[in-house]
């Protein structure tokens, strides 16, 4: 039907690769977020992964 409402957008994906150990920066090696990022992804809400994970992750570039 045309009035059906939208589904609801769902949430941003978790950067994390399964590479879960931290560099000497602090950064993780797999997705860049650090361990307090990660610790508290399942608290955040939707905005704050997406900004994290389109402007600070990007930022973050992993050492050669």
């Amino acid at each position: 039907m045309l009035n059906d409402p939208l589904p609801p957008a769902p949430a941003p994906l978790s950067p994390c690769t399964g590479i879960c150990k931290l560099d000497a920066r602090g950064y993780c090696l797999g997705c860049l977020r650090t361990g307090d990022e990660i610790a508290r992804w399942r608290g955040m809400n939707d905005r704050e992964r997406l900004h994290l994970m389109l402007d600070v992750l990007p930022t973050r570039k992993a050492p050669l």
